[in-house]
């Protein structure tokens, strides 16, 4: 019997199969990193930074548009991850029976759902380079250092990507994600030092901000866009590796209840 960590290569069929469809409508999809930062920067950075100025983080004074930028990026590889493996995994399992499709194939339970997990964490690297190119016009990012951002956010994809997969095993239909949606991405998005230090949160927020993935991200990211490195680092890739392996396999298990009740 297959645990959910004994794969063949064919899982990268799967994976093929979504890059194809992609193709199809590559524009559709490379617009939104393209604007996305423009308006992020203009709203946010722009229009709130001549009220703000410089602010306080870690020690340190940081200008408002350089606090922001690599939250920016944060998001945006949680968003391409998750949003891939609820709403449109979701799609291609219930409504477009691409999932029981392949499961007439060769293709195993196990390989179609890491083929799909693996394209929600490529789709935070497309994005991410688009995004990433964008902001860097504006001199916010610190190279060679930035360049990790890239292998960041496959790394990273890979652990969103998981989590999602596995509200899709366990939602009736496709309306049931907006409560993930609400209870677990907008909170993240709103307190996890993204656009405002954590530390004018009260004690008790902070302590529950630290356990929100995208806080360590956040903070990957400042770390790799600003060229400043630290052993703490290793602490917040230790904590995604751990993510990913419980995610993953509880996406697998939840998926197979699903898929081969």
């Amino acid at each position: 019997m297959r645990t959910p960590f004994d794969l063949s290569w064919l899982f990268w069929r799967v994976w093929q199969r979504n890059l194809t469809v992609y193709r199809e409508n590559w524009h559709v999809s490379f617009v939104p990193p393209l604007l996305e930062p423009f308006f992020y920067l203009l709203a946010f950075g722009f229009g709130l930074s001549a009220l703000v100025g410089v602010i306080r983080y870690e020690g340190n004074a940081v200008p408002y548009l350089q606090f922001i930028a690599p939250a920016i990026i944060a998001i945006n590889i949680m968003n391409n991850a998750f949003f891939e493996n609820t709403y449109a995994s979701f799609v291609r399992m219930y409504y477009q029976k691409t999932f029981a499709a392949m499961m007439a194939t060769p293709l195993s339970m196990e390989e179609i759902i890491t083929g799909e997990i693996i394209w929600g964490a490529t789709k935070s690297v497309i994005a991410t380079t688009i995004m990433l190119t964008v902001i860097s016009l504006f001199g916010l990012i610190s190279y060679p250092s930035g360049l990790l951002l890239i292998p960041l956010a496959f790394f990273c994809g890979l652990a969103f990507g998981s989590i999602g997969m596995f509200f899709t095993g366990i939602v009736k239909n496709i309306e049931l994600f907006n409560l993930p949606v609400f209870l677990f991405i907008t909170p993240m998005f709103l307190f996890s030092g993204t656009f405002f230090p954590m530390d004018t949160l009260p004690r008790w927020a902070q302590l529950l901000a630290l356990a929100l993935p995208l806080t360590h991200l956040v903070r990957l990211c400042r770390s790799l866009a600003w060229g400043s490195y630290d052993l703490s680092l290793l602490g917040e890739c230790l904590y995604f590796l751990i993510l990913l392996m419980i995610f993953f396999s509880l996406a697998m298990a939840r998926m197979r209840r699903r898929l081969l009740k």
